[in-house]
């Protein structure tokens, strides 16, 4: 039984939308104490039972999002907000069919943003979002919790 599982979701073909990309490879490449990371892509409903078949006690969802910040900002975001401003997504369903789905066997759930700069075909991803992702990175494997984050 998975303790905690970092869900990462982005296509790292469209910019700053590869956030959760990086840091799944970061995770498996340097992995953090107590988490398993799975790397959702673009479509992280297909990845629920990978999720599930770890048992986590919770979920921390990491994908780039349009939070109106600064580039590279990073926020845990309410779950209750993301239905009400209907999140602009890059993704197959929209985050909230991915909340319902893991709530079926998980009752801790949370979605770590960051501020994309630019989602766009074929760019790179921006530095302040790598830095972004770094920092999640090294705060994941200290053991920081996700209190270090500001809300949204």
């Amino acid at each position: 039984m998975a303790r905690g599982v970092i869900l990462t979701v982005g296509n790292d073909l469209m910019g700053d939308d590869a956030a959760g990309p990086l840091l799944a490879e970061l995770l498996s490449q340097m992995p953090a104490d107590e988490w398993e990371v799975v790397d959702g892509g673009s479509a992280p409903e297909n990845q629920v039972h990978s999720v599930r078949a770890l048992q986590p006690g919770r979920v921390v969802i990491v994908d780039a999002t349009e939070m109106s910040l600064p580039p590279g900002e990073i926020r845990l975001v309410d779950e209750s907000i993301i239905g009400e401003q209907a999140f602009t997504s890059t993704h197959v369903l929209p985050l909230t069919f991915l909340f319902t789905f893991l709530r079926d066997f998980v009752l801790d759930i949370q979605l770590l943003g960051i501020q994309p700069s630019q989602v766009a075909f074929a760019c790179p991803p921006s530095e302040a979002v790598r830095q972004a992702v770094q920092t999640i990175h090294a705060n994941l494997r200290l053991g920081a919790g996700l209190d270090v984050y500001e809300h949204l």
